[in-house]
């Protein structure tokens, strides 16, 4: 195996996972010490960056991600980290040495061979994947929402559907075709995606599929447990499930899925669900490293053990955050949920820690703060639960306020990843594309 060269004397930090909490992590640790005597490295298998929440956005069309996302290579010159291209293959806690596996080509050929980098401090933030919990049928016949590829496919097949829908019409105007699309987990990527289509499908009549509408949309919500969005109080969980049913979608909560095939979803108390798209989205678990992590204790979801201050829970070197960390705090009986607020407060406490060990000083422990759940039912709705400082507790959100909120995560994000001064102005900047660029990506 080959090893990248390194410069021996500096102090070199590695990221793996260009997430919400690997990038900022990588921002916050350049600007605080550039390359003079550190080597920041941030490692990612993706070339460009996306915030995971818009992918649903992405899938539908509603979103041009080629506005919205960070390349790598050109933050990285900016904020003084160095990116490589490459995925996790392993690591090696004796050596302190993390194993990338080769980059091939879509055709199979190598582009960069299998390399090891040196490391003194590691950060594991590589994410989550989706959970299809070992179901028969879903990794061959299910879509998942995992990346901007994943997402991209999604939206190519949509339009190839809605299409051949559209002409069916044209020929024969009594046509009953539609599309049909069985989405699987009634959490906020369900939901929200539900919501999206029928923006989307109200938006091609503008761009060539003049006799598509949104009627010839057939989208089932199939949810497990007793009702949709378990994370918010009954009542704005009812109110979402309502607004679905308005725009068209059939909810069926309380209904398992059995196994997936070629043309559907069999059920376990409901029948069979016939589909010509199926999404699942019924659950996220840490992606699983193909050498493993050395010995690093994990939890049965495969996610890393972390104490309080996010250190592994067996090597004070290693740290974890995101989705693909299992951090219990003190006093509580589960794990800090792998949730888009939670990612980016471990990257910050991350940031002090890495800091106050070089420096000798006592480390922080994370402290969790539960912000409230927002989702977003397109431009039709937004509903959720703050953590309402001014009233004494949660509260409730609805309509516009919510709305406001749940776009002023993504402004938060900007700015955590780009900073004060360019975040504002890419903030100014997405508010002009909504004006002049087209209401959907078609291509």
């Amino acid at each position: 195996m080959q090893q990248a060269s390194s410069t021996q004397k500096k102090t070199q930090i590695v990221i793996v996972g260009g997430g919400a909490a690997g990038l900022e992590l990588a921002r916050k640790l350049g600007a605080r010490y550039g390359r003079k005597h550190h080597d920041i490295i941030l490692v990612d298998r993706n070339r460009t960056h996306i915030w995971k929440p818009l992918l649903h956005e992405v899938a539908a069309g509603s979103l041009d991600a080629s506005l919205d996302e960070v390349g790598y290579r050109s933050h990285c010159r900016r904020w003084g980290y160095r990116y490589l291209y490459g995925s996790l293959d392993g690591i090696d806690r004796t050596a302190r040495r993390v194993h990338i596996a080769p980059v091939l080509d879509p055709k199979g050929r190598e582009i960069v061979g299998a390399h090891s980098v040196r490391y003194d401090y590691l950060v594991l933030a590589y994410g989550s994947v989706t959970n299809d919990f070992g179901t028969p049928g879903v990794a061959e016949n299910c879509l998942f929402l995992d990346s901007r590829t994943q997402a991209d496919s999604f939206r190519d097949q949509l339009l190839d559907h809605c299409l051949r829908v559209s002409r069916a019409m044209t020929e024969d105007p009594q046509s009953d075709a539609r599309v049909r699309i069985a989405i699987v987990g009634g959490g906020a990527t369900g939901v929200e995606l539900a919501a999206e289509l029928y923006n989307a499908a109200d938006g091609l009549s503008y761009y060539g599929l003049e006799v598509f509408d949104r009627n010839r949309l057939d989208v089932t919500l199939l949810e497990a447990g007793p009702r949709i969005l378990p994370a918010l109080p009954d009542r704005l969980a009812g109110a979402a499930h309502e607004e679905l049913e308005v725009l068209g979608v059939k909810v069926m909560a309380g209904t398992s899925v059995t196994a997936a095939t070629a043309t559907g979803m069999e059920t376990g108390n409901a029948g069979f669900v016939p589909a010509d798209l199926m999404i699942w989205a019924a659950g996220v678990k840490a992606a699983r490293i193909p050498l493993g992590l050395d010995g690093l204790e994990l939890s049965r979801g495969d996610q890393i053990i972390v104490r309080p201050t996010l250190q592994s829970a067996n090597d004070d070197r290693v740290f974890a955050i995101g989705d693909c960390a299992s951090c219990t705090l003190p006093g509580r009986e589960r794990p800090v949920p792998p949730r888009a607020q939670a990612a980016h407060q471990m990257a910050d406490t991350a940031f002090h820690n890495l800091v106050r060990l070089q420096e000798g000083k006592p480390l922080r422990d994370f402290v969790y703060r539960d912000h409230g759940s927002l989702v977003s039912l397109s431009r039709f709705s937004t509903v959720g639960s703050l953590m309402g400082k001014l009233v004494g507790g949660r509260m409730a959100v609805e309509g516009r306020l919510a709305r406001f909120v749940y776009l002023s995560l993504y402004r938060m994000h900007l700015l955590a990843v780009h900073g004060w001064l360019r975040g504002a102005a890419l903030i100014t900047v997405s508010h002009i594309n909504r004006i002049v660029r087209p209401r959907l990506k078609l291509h």
